[in-house]
């Protein structure tokens, strides 16, 4: 018992790792990622946001929460003290 394996070990290689991420993608009809500076001119071409006061959404919801009977008995079974 010479060999001790570490958690950090790789099971595989780096590169065939690399090529079992590519077969997943095309498995999956994923977008094909695009590289750091192909983001970056996507984002130079974007108009930056508005700070206009007028172009701010007014009024925003909040969305609603719905309790069911069930959960409310439940809940109400617990005996919770949070004191």
């Amino acid at each position: 018992m010479s060999y001790q394996r570490l958690a950090y070990d790789d099971a595989a290689t780096a590169s065939e790792m690399t090529s079992d991420c590519h077969a997943v993608e095309a498995a999956l009809h994923l977008p094909q990622r695009r590289t750091a500076a192909e983001v970056a001119t996507s984002a130079v071409l974007e108009p930056a946001p508005s700070i206009r006061f007028e172009d701010q959404p007014r009024e925003v919801r909040k969305r609603s929460i719905e309790v069911s009977e069930a959960a409310a008995r439940l809940a109400s079974a617990l005996h919770l003290h949070l004191n």
